[in-house]
């Protein structure tokens, strides 16, 4: 419903001196719109408006004022109405709406809006219904206002979303991930899906104290990260994959020279200062410009890397970087999504086949065993936690398949009164054979490698 028959209809509801909160509704609505769509007109005539919240909070309480005189006279609002449309109508012109404050909160890492009266989040690790400090579900006043939000995000990377191209992904100015779907495709109203991440990133100490992974595992993995194990850290979505990639990074030596490549820059690696960070480019409305995973992988070989971390492999860029890996960069990071450290090898077999390449199987695995060296499986367990479920060695070929150990298994002890899952990662008594990397690097001797690569 447009602004100016929304107040048609207003002013005919306007004979009656008692109007329901059903009726009052659309007149709020129809408010709000007028001032924010002065507002805006203003805001083109002088564009520091924004920059100034105290500014701007007093021009939005004085145009309500003169709305609410001019449109709506017998509409009666108390001075917390006032207050309370005003940072309405503040939020939606400067933030993103009532899901601004989720956004802000930094213990909520996922908001997940189903249409406009469904808002969900994830806290601690647990799916929890959004709702106001009436016990109300939280909602957007209309499907209008969730699809200004939409735009509001896609905005600054040049996209649209409509009914043309409904699906859209984009990202947030602090790095969070964001996907939209919209009418056609989503037959229940827009659906807004945004993953939040730390403005400063974990280290492998906090996970360790969020009981991630024991403290002699971290020791063991950061040392392999110095030594130029080649990693792949896979979990399924929401394991924190991501988060763990970020704090092995972090053990990288700093006189290094390193190139990221992700779909949306996540990781932060603050203590490399030869840093190149790459971000792929979805194509434009007229379906050209799209910068793929693999065209940036393949560039970054030519940057004179030390390493190569890819924040995820999900297609034909999983060869680029088994050749990566291959061919001196060394100690190369990535991740990828499967449900065991074993169906991550196999999920990469299907990934380089995605290339395009008509490879034999043989010549794949090959590349994948010499290659990849270590890998890390992350999993989110019933109670929400996040885990190092399991951690394996690729230990070559034999008769034609990739062999694999595992050198440690999450292993559930008990839960808590509080439904918590108590465990540990445990030592199966298999050990690193391939310890050449180690050895080079002048590591000291430790008891999950073999003492001699066998």
């Amino acid at each position: 419903m447009g602004v100016e028959e929304s107040i048609k209809r207003m002013r005919e509801l306007a004979g009656s001196e008692e109007t329901s909160s059903a009726e009052q509704a659309p007149t709020i609505l129809a408010l709000k719109n007028a001032v924010r769509e002065q507002i805006v007109d203003q805001s083109e005539r002088d564009e520091s408006l924004f920059r100034l919240p105290d500014q701007l909070r007093k021009r939005i309480w004085n145009i309500l004022d003169e709305k609410k005189e001019s449109l709506f006279p017998s509409f009666v609002m108390t001075l917390v109405d006032r207050q309370q449309l005003t940072e309405e109508i503040l939020r939606q012109l400067t933030g993103y709406g009532v899901i601004d404050s989720l956004i802000k909160d930094p213990e909520i890492t996922e908001i997940m809006v189903n249409g406009i009266s469904q808002i969900f989040i994830e806290k601690s690790g647990r799916l929890l219904p959004v709702v106001t400090e009436q016990g109300l579900p939280l909602s957007f006043p209309s499907e209008t206002d969730l699809l200004h939000v939409i735009e509001k995000i896609v905005a600054p990377i040049n996209r649209k979303v409509d009914e043309s191209d409904p699906i859209v992904d984009a990202r947030l100015s602090d790095g969070s991930r964001v996907n939209a779907v919209i009418r056609p495709v989503s037959l229940g109203g827009p659906v807004l899906t945004i993953r939040k991440f730390p403005d400063v990133p974990y280290t492998m100490e906090q996970l360790v104290n969020f009981g991630a992974l024991q403290e002699p595992i971290a020791e063991l993995l950061a040392r392999l990260v110095q030594a130029r194990f080649n990693i792949v850290v896979c979990g399924g979505t929401g394991s924190g994959k991501t988060t763990f990639l970020n704090a092995l990074s972090m053990f990288i030596p700093a006189d290094e020279r390193i190139i990221t490549v992700e779909d949306a820059a996540e990781l932060k690696l603050s203590h490399i200062p030869n840093l190149v960070q790459l971000e792929t480019r979805p194509p434009n409305t007229e379906g050209k410009g799209e910068i793929t995973m693999r065209d940036l992988v393949r560039s970054a070989l030519r940057m004179r890397p030390d390493r190569i971390i890819v924040g995820e492999v999900r297609g034909g860029e999983a060869l680029d970087m088994l050749q990566a890996m291959n061919t001196g960069h060394e100690g190369s990071l990535t991740t990828g999504h499967a449900n065991s450290a074993e169906d991550m090898l196999s999920r990469l077999e299907t990934m380089v086949l995605m290339s395009g390449l008509e490879l034999p199987v043989s010549a794949i695995r090959k590349q994948i065993a010499a290659g990849v060296e270590l890998v890390v499986h992350l999993g989110r367990l019933r109670d929400g936690s996040r885990r190092v479920m399991q951690i394996g060695e690729v230990r070559g070929m034999r008769e034609g398949e990739i062999t694999f150990a595992e050198i440690a298994r999450w292993k559930t002890t008990g839960v808590t009164d509080e439904g918590m899952l108590m465990g540990h990662l445990a030592a199966t008594g298999e050990v690193i054979r391939r310890t050449d990397k180690w050895l080079a690097a002048g590591l000291p001797s430790h008891p999950m490698l073999a003492a001699n690569g066998k």
